[in-house]
Protein backbone atom coordinates (compact mmCIF):
# COMPACT_ATOMS: atom_id res chain seq x y z
CA UNK A 1 0.00 0.00 0.00
CA UNK A 2 3.02 2.06 0.84
CA UNK A 3 4.53 1.79 -2.26
CA UNK A 4 1.02 2.51 -4.23
CA UNK A 5 0.73 5.82 -2.69
CA UNK A 6 4.20 6.66 -3.15
CA UNK A 7 4.13 5.23 -7.00
CA UNK A 8 1.03 8.06 -6.91
CA UNK A 9 2.41 11.15 -5.45
CA UNK A 10 5.15 10.80 -7.92
CA UNK A 11 3.35 10.77 -10.63
CA UNK A 12 0.74 13.02 -9.30
CA UNK A 13 4.02 15.32 -8.85
CA UNK A 14 4.71 15.30 -12.46
CA UNK A 15 1.30 16.10 -13.91
CA UNK A 16 1.01 18.72 -11.68
CA UNK A 17 4.43 20.32 -12.40
CA UNK A 18 3.46 19.68 -16.55
CA UNK A 19 0.20 21.12 -16.11
CA UNK A 20 1.70 24.18 -13.92
CA UNK A 21 4.83 25.25 -16.26
CA UNK A 22 1.99 24.44 -19.62
CA UNK A 23 -0.95 27.15 -18.47
CA UNK A 24 1.87 29.27 -17.11
CA UNK A 25 3.42 29.30 -20.42
CA UNK A 26 6.93 29.81 -20.04
CA UNK A 27 10.19 27.20 -20.03
CA UNK A 28 13.50 27.83 -19.02
CA UNK A 29 15.92 27.76 -22.10
CA UNK A 30 19.42 26.04 -21.48
CA UNK A 31 21.78 27.59 -23.50
CA UNK A 32 25.45 26.45 -25.14
CA UNK A 33 27.11 26.78 -21.68
CA UNK A 34 24.40 25.21 -19.55
CA UNK A 35 23.37 27.40 -17.75
CA UNK A 36 19.24 28.95 -17.58
CA UNK A 37 18.59 32.18 -19.78
CA UNK A 38 15.35 34.10 -20.12
CA UNK A 39 12.29 32.35 -20.57
CA UNK A 40 10.47 31.85 -23.88
CA UNK A 41 6.28 32.28 -24.44
CA UNK A 42 5.06 29.15 -25.43
CA UNK A 43 1.72 30.09 -24.97
CA UNK A 44 -0.53 30.70 -28.07
CA UNK A 45 -1.25 33.84 -27.17
CA UNK A 46 1.96 35.44 -27.35
CA UNK A 47 3.50 36.18 -30.71
CA UNK A 48 7.33 36.43 -30.67
CA UNK A 49 8.87 39.64 -32.50
CA UNK A 50 10.64 39.07 -36.40
CA UNK A 51 13.69 39.28 -34.70
CA UNK A 52 13.20 36.68 -31.89
CA UNK A 53 13.45 32.58 -32.49
CA UNK A 54 10.28 30.71 -32.18
CA UNK A 55 8.94 28.84 -28.78
CA UNK A 56 9.84 25.67 -28.78
CA UNK A 57 7.55 22.66 -29.69
CA UNK A 58 7.09 19.93 -27.62
CA UNK A 59 9.20 17.83 -29.58
CA UNK A 60 12.59 19.91 -29.79
CA UNK A 61 14.70 19.38 -26.40
CA UNK A 62 15.71 22.38 -24.36
CA UNK A 63 19.20 21.92 -25.61
CA UNK A 64 18.58 22.34 -29.08
CA UNK A 65 19.16 25.24 -31.19
CA UNK A 66 16.87 25.95 -34.25
CA UNK A 67 18.85 24.80 -37.26
CA UNK A 68 18.75 28.09 -39.38
CA UNK A 69 20.77 28.67 -42.83
CA UNK A 70 22.85 31.76 -42.37
CA UNK A 71 22.52 34.79 -44.05
CA UNK A 72 25.72 35.27 -45.89
CA UNK A 73 28.02 33.02 -47.70
CA UNK A 74 31.59 32.21 -46.61
CA UNK A 75 35.20 32.91 -48.14
CA UNK A 76 36.66 29.61 -49.51
CA UNK A 77 38.98 28.51 -47.94
CA UNK A 78 40.23 26.75 -44.32
CA UNK A 79 39.90 27.81 -41.22
CA UNK A 80 41.08 26.54 -37.88
CA UNK A 81 38.62 26.63 -34.94
CA UNK A 82 39.48 27.38 -31.60
CA UNK A 83 40.78 24.83 -29.14
CA UNK A 84 37.68 24.00 -26.26
CA UNK A 85 38.11 22.45 -22.96
CA UNK A 86 35.00 19.65 -23.56
CA UNK A 87 36.20 18.00 -19.80
CA UNK A 88 37.51 15.39 -20.88
CA UNK A 89 39.84 17.18 -23.09
CA UNK A 90 40.11 18.91 -26.03
CA UNK A 91 38.22 19.92 -28.95
CA UNK A 92 39.30 21.68 -32.15
CA UNK A 93 38.02 21.71 -35.87
CA UNK A 94 39.32 23.06 -39.12
CA UNK A 95 36.16 23.76 -41.72
CA UNK A 96 36.48 23.82 -45.45
CA UNK A 97 34.53 26.20 -47.21
CA UNK A 98 34.26 25.53 -50.85
CA UNK A 99 31.33 27.78 -53.20
CA UNK A 100 30.66 29.73 -49.94
CA UNK A 101 29.41 26.86 -48.22
CA UNK A 102 30.96 24.28 -45.69
CA UNK A 103 32.34 21.58 -47.18
CA UNK A 104 34.23 19.35 -45.23
CA UNK A 105 35.01 19.67 -41.16
CA UNK A 106 37.75 17.58 -39.75
CA UNK A 107 38.52 17.36 -36.04
CA UNK A 108 42.02 18.31 -35.35
CA UNK A 109 41.74 17.82 -31.62
CA UNK A 110 39.27 15.14 -29.52
CA UNK A 111 39.07 13.51 -26.20
CA UNK A 112 40.83 10.17 -27.37
CA UNK A 113 43.09 9.27 -24.23
CA UNK A 114 40.17 7.21 -22.40
CA UNK A 115 38.37 4.44 -24.28
CA UNK A 116 34.84 5.70 -22.78
CA UNK A 117 35.71 9.28 -24.55
CA UNK A 118 36.81 7.38 -27.84
CA UNK A 119 34.01 5.42 -28.28
CA UNK A 120 31.97 8.78 -27.03
CA UNK A 121 33.33 10.47 -30.05
CA UNK A 122 33.45 7.93 -32.30
CA UNK A 123 29.78 7.93 -31.98
CA UNK A 124 29.38 11.68 -31.87
CA UNK A 125 31.86 13.15 -34.47
CA UNK A 126 30.23 12.20 -37.55
CA UNK A 127 26.73 13.13 -36.41
CA UNK A 128 27.75 15.88 -35.76
CA UNK A 129 29.66 16.78 -38.53
CA UNK A 130 27.06 15.96 -40.40
CA UNK A 131 24.33 17.83 -38.72
CA UNK A 132 26.56 21.18 -39.23
CA UNK A 133 27.18 20.31 -43.23
CA UNK A 134 23.75 19.98 -43.92
CA UNK A 135 22.70 23.41 -41.28
CA UNK A 136 25.21 25.23 -43.00
CA UNK A 137 26.22 26.60 -39.40
CA UNK A 138 27.02 25.92 -36.13
CA UNK A 139 23.62 25.59 -34.87
CA UNK A 140 23.30 21.88 -34.74
CA UNK A 141 21.45 19.95 -31.80
CA UNK A 142 23.96 18.03 -28.87
CA UNK A 143 24.50 14.90 -29.30
CA UNK A 144 23.12 12.51 -26.60
CA UNK A 145 25.83 11.07 -24.04
CA UNK A 146 28.10 13.45 -25.60
CA UNK A 147 26.79 17.06 -24.18
CA UNK A 148 30.50 18.50 -23.24
CA UNK A 149 31.94 17.49 -26.73
CA UNK A 150 28.67 18.83 -28.51
CA UNK A 151 29.12 21.83 -27.34
CA UNK A 152 33.36 22.71 -27.86
CA UNK A 153 32.57 20.95 -31.47
CA UNK A 154 29.57 24.34 -31.91
CA UNK A 155 31.84 26.68 -30.22
CA UNK A 156 35.28 25.53 -32.26
CA UNK A 157 33.54 25.26 -35.60
CA UNK A 158 31.47 28.86 -35.04
CA UNK A 159 34.99 30.32 -34.45
CA UNK A 160 36.29 28.89 -37.66
CA UNK A 161 32.83 30.45 -39.64
CA UNK A 162 33.18 33.55 -37.94
CA UNK A 163 36.32 33.20 -39.36
CA UNK A 164 35.29 32.75 -43.05
CA UNK A 165 32.68 35.64 -42.69
CA UNK A 166 35.44 38.28 -41.89
CA UNK A 167 37.08 37.12 -44.42
CA UNK A 168 34.73 38.20 -47.05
Amino acid sequence: MKRFLLSGAVIGSFVLFSLYYRFLGQLPIINQTGSPSSPVPTSPSSVPSQSSPPPLTPSQSLTSVPNTAPSAAFKDGSYTGDVIDALYGNIQVQTVIQGGKIADIQFLQYPNDRTHSIRINQDAMPILKSEAIQAQSAQVDVVSGATDSSQAFVQSLQSTLIKAKNSL
